[in-house]
């Protein structure tokens, strides 16, 4: 009997175990396929690219080859990575503006309903005017310098912040808004224990879409007026007929965009792991 009942309590445990393991096998399948499906995709359209300008005889100024771009990337390596890191600190640095300015604006809005009825359209407004039209603005504002190139980042980055960060502050649970107004909370208390909780998968969907939004508006800016950095590079090789380097920039400009990307989901990971579309 003792030896049919340590049998029974072994089996009992090795399925928890069995369970544990296939888990585990299942997630592992799960990221190597988040990790296999965008490669294939890069190099599909690699291929996509490379059988148009084959097949269709496409004459090198206009596109050239993947293999030329690539063989620029190398070559020139030096002077695209030099034009890249100013562009890398503009768009950094306007995402951090940006995005502090849109979650301030926002906490204000939510506290605030009047404030948000009168200026929420200004905001809607300001954001429908083409951002090649306020760069010349911030120009003559600002200099040529790399204030203006900063400030054209970080208003890309404010309105989708802006809006999903009034979306996710309100989102908050009403019992448990209920809950902490009967522990007499006080405001600070239930933004930042309770508002802020709620706001955050809000937040980190708009900051993915102006991680990438950063880099362009940070190019932009450089179209106006600049010697050095990626959009600096994309005119100069535009006006030089240069299409392998402005390809190459572009690619530069598309990792920047990607790396930043990145940076964010993965925050996002470390950050919100506890939110049940995590599970």
């Amino acid at each position: 009997m003792a030896a049919t009942a340590s049998g029974l309590a072994a089996a009992a445990a090795a399925v928890p175990d069995a369970e544990e393991a296939a888990w585990r096998a299942a997630q592992q399948r799960e990221r190597r396929r988040r990790r296999l499906l965008p490669a294939i995709g890069i190099v599909g359209l690699v291929a996509l690219w490379w059988a148009v300008v084959v097949v269709f005889d496409v004459k090198p100024f206009i596109a050239p080859s993947p293999g030329a771009v690539a063989h620029t990337l190398w070559a020139k390596r030096a002077v695209l990575w030099d034009n890249m890191l100013p562009t890398a600190i503009e768009a950094a640095a306007g995402f951090l503006m940006g995005n502090l300015a849109a979650m301030a604006v926002a906490t204000v809005f939510v506290h605030n309903r009047r404030l948000q009825e009168i200026f929420f359209p200004v905001v809607v407004m300001f954001n429908s005017i083409p951002v090649v039209a306020k760069a010349p603005i911030l120009v003559l504002i600002m200099g040529n310098g790399v204030e203006p190139k900063i400030a054209i980042a970080a208003l890309v980055c404010f309105f989708p912040t802006l809006v999903n960060g009034v979306r996710g502050l309100e989102s908050v649970n009403p019992q448990a808004m209920e809950l902490m107004r009967v522990l007499s909370a006080s405001r600070s208390e239930i933004f930042f224990k309770l508002r802020l909780f709620a706001a955050l998968p809000y937040l980190f969907s708009a900051l993915r879409i102006a991680a990438s939004m950063s880099v362009i508006g940070a190019v932009v800016g450089e179209w106006i007026g600049a010697t050095q950095g990626i959009g600096a590079m994309i005119i100069q090789a535009t006006y030089n007929f240069d299409s392998p380097l402005l390809y190459a920039a572009i690619v530069m400009s598309a990792c920047l965009s990607g790396a930043f990307f990145m940076v964010i989901v993965a925050l996002e990971r470390l950050l919100i792991h506890w939110h049940p579309d995590k599970a």
